[in-house]
């Protein structure tokens, strides 16, 4: 086969350029291309070379780890993060999809976090009880896994939810488990009072103020009720119109928070079983794990009253979140005063 002389410089980019968008815009090989241009092999090889080495073609590869890289990096300076995981999932695969990678991934990222001689605390809820399904076993010692917040309700509903949420956890890192046999809320806030004085329950409470691993997510209201607070029958219609009412835009562990950050005033929280959200501003690990759009806000409002350390998240949620939140209004509130004695 016969090789072209190639008139001056110009001609031969020419002839490179050609070569080029044949290999790279239309798949084809460098044997096909020599047949269609009466070229030898070698030559399209050396055509392609000169297309490289003259910047006449540029290879850019879009890895899919980097956008998540970039998002983790802005979420832990727009919210002053210590850590923030973002989980890259397609779009298209739906919400159901997202959980479950979101949760695959804390059930990994759970073993570099939890060691012997921890408390870890436990908010029940439908993406925790996720998490759950896909521990991996870890050997430790001296670690106790106690529940943040009672389940029962006014129905009749038993603890089993969320009981066996704790001995799924207690089982995979050989851990003590302390279920919380309590109602998630108190008819009235003194009953509350009175069984708060009971030795059992101050065992409970001790242990979740020595907590290490604070691991929640964050429940919110919606039209699909897919938060198990909201849909578990835990809450009256009351309950909800005055949680309306005061503006609230989720929980954490069944205690309620406006978009500010604020929850000591809300009525509701002098009856709920869990936490002061104070102990999630004080844990080592504040470790949230959300997945969904429609948890933006109530994510957001987490963010500014300072109860998260650590976010593990979806990729499409996380943008959201970064998306609706203006820079100069994202910054957590400095932590409350100390929580009176519980």
């Amino acid at each position: 086969m016969p090789t072209p002389v190639f008139k001056d410089e110009s001609s031969q980019f020419a002839a490179a350029v050609k070569v080029a968008k044949m290999y790279y815009y239309q798949s084809m090989t460098t044997e096909a291309i020599a047949k269609d241009m009466n070229l030898s092999r070698s030559k399209v090889s050396r055509l392609l070379s000169i297309a490289h080495a003259n910047g006449l073609v540029e290879i850019r590869i879009n890895d899919p780890s980097d956008r998540p890289k970039s998002l983790e990096l802005e979420l832990e300076q727009r919210f002053a993060l210590a850590t923030a995981k973002v989980v890259p999932v397609p779009e298209a695969a739906g919400e159901d999809e997202w959980l479950r990678r979101v949760a695959m991934y804390t059930a990994s990222y759970l073993n570099t976090v939890i060691d012997s001689s921890m408390v870890v605390g436990l908010a029940w809820g439908t993406t925790i009880a996720a998490v759950s399904d896909h521990l991996i076993p870890k050997s430790t010692a001296n670690v106790d896994i106690v529940q943040l917040n009672g389940a029962g309700n006014a129905q009749g509903v038993s603890n089993a939810f969320s009981s066996n949420m704790v001995m799924r956890f207690a089982n995979s890192f050989d851990a003590r488990p302390h279920p919380f046999h309590v109602p998630a809320f108190f008819d009235y806030p003194e009953t509350k009072t009175a069984l708060w004085r009971e030795r059992s329950v101050r065992h409970i409470l001790d242990l979740q103020n020595r907590v290490d691993v604070m691991l929640c997510s964050v429940g919110v209201m919606s039209p699909h009720m897919t938060s198990y607070v909201y849909s578990g029958g835990f809450l009256e219609r009351e309950d909800l119109e005055s949680l309306r009412g005061e503006s609230v835009v989720g929980d954490i562990a069944t205690v309620f928070f406006r978009a500010d950050g604020t929850y000591r005033d809300i009525e509701l929280n002098q009856r709920t079983s869990g936490p002061d959200l104070d102990l999630f501003r004080h844990a080592k690990h504040s470790l949230c794990v959300v997945s969904g759009r429609r948890k933006v806000d109530g994510v957001r409002g987490a963010l500014r009253g300072g109860f998260i350390n650590e976010l593990i998240i979806d990729e499409p949620t996380a943008r959201q979140l970064l998306a609706t939140t203006p820079a100069d209004t994202s910054a957590p509130f400095a932590p409350a005063a100390p929580a009176a004695a519980r």
